[in-house]
C-alpha cells in the first residue's frame, strides 16, 4: 500500500530542517561578518594563526547567530524559546553531556574503592560495570533535574522582560509585562 502525499502538506520534519539550514546560514553569515577587510579578523588569515581573541569572536558570532535564528523559530511557532535553542539533533545532546561532565568529581569520589582503575573498561568484571553504572545514574539524574529546573537558562529573564515591554509599547500598550497583568486589585 502506497503512502499518500497530500500537495499543499508540509511535513513537521521538513519545516524543522528548514529552520536548522536557516539557523546554520545565520551562524555561517556571522562568522564571515568577523572575516572582512573592515572586521577583526583580516581575510586569507590563515587559521592556525588566530588567536584566542580571533577564535573566540567566531564562537560568539556563530552561536549568537544560531541563538537567534532559533529563538525566531520560537517566536514563529510560538514555543518555548528555551526549549527550543536546546534541541539541536545532536546525540547526545550537549545538555546531556555538561551534565555528565559536572559529575564527574563526585563520580570519583563514589567509585574509588571500586573498578581496577589500571585495567581497560573491557577488563572489568560486569559486577564491577554494573556497580559503576548504579552510583552514576543518580549522580547523573541530579544533575540533569537541577539543569532542567534552573531558572537561569540560556535566555534571561530580565531581557525577556525588556523585549515584551518593548512589543507592549511599540503596539500602542502599556510598559508592562503581560504577567504584571495578573496583580490583584485591591479594594
Amino acid at each position: 500500500m502506497r503512502k499518500k502525499i497530500r500537495i499543499g502538506q508540509v511535513s513537521l520534519s521538513a519545516i524543522e530542517d528548514q529552520w536548522q539550514r536557516n539557523a546554520t546560514a545565520a551562524a555561517i553569515a556571522a562568522a564571515r561578518g568577523v572575516v572582512r577587510t573592515d572586521g577583526p579578523i583580516p581575510p586569507g588569515t590563515p587559521v592556525g594563526r588566530l588567536s584566542e581573541a580571533e577564535w573566540g569572536w567566531l564562537l560568539a558570532a556563530m552561536l549568537f547567530a544560531w541563538i537567534g535564528k532559533r529563538a525566531e523559530q520560537a517566536v514563529a511557532e510560538q514555543l518555548d524559546t528555551e526549549q527550543l535553542i536546546r534541541l539541536t539533533a545532536l546525540d547526545p545532546q550537549p545538555w546531556d553531556a555538561g551534565a555528565v561532565a559536572v559529575i564527574l568529581p563526585e563520580l570519583a569520589d563514589a567509585c574509588a574503592e571500586i573498578g581496577p582503575w589500571s585495567k581497560p573498561l573491557g577488563e572489568w568484571p560486569r559486577e564491577t560495570i554494573i556497580e559503576f553504572l548504579l552510583k552514576a545514574m543518580p549522580l547523573i539524574r541530579k544533575a540533569m533535574i537541577a539543569r532542567d529546573l534552573s531558572d537561569k537558562g540560556i535566555t534571561r529573564k530580565s531581557r525577556n522582560d525588556v523585549i515584551a515591554r518593548q512589543v507592549n509599547a511599540a503596539a500602542g500598550g502599556p510598559l508592562m509585562t503581560p504577567d504584571e497583568f495578573n496583580d490583584e486589585i485591591r479594594i
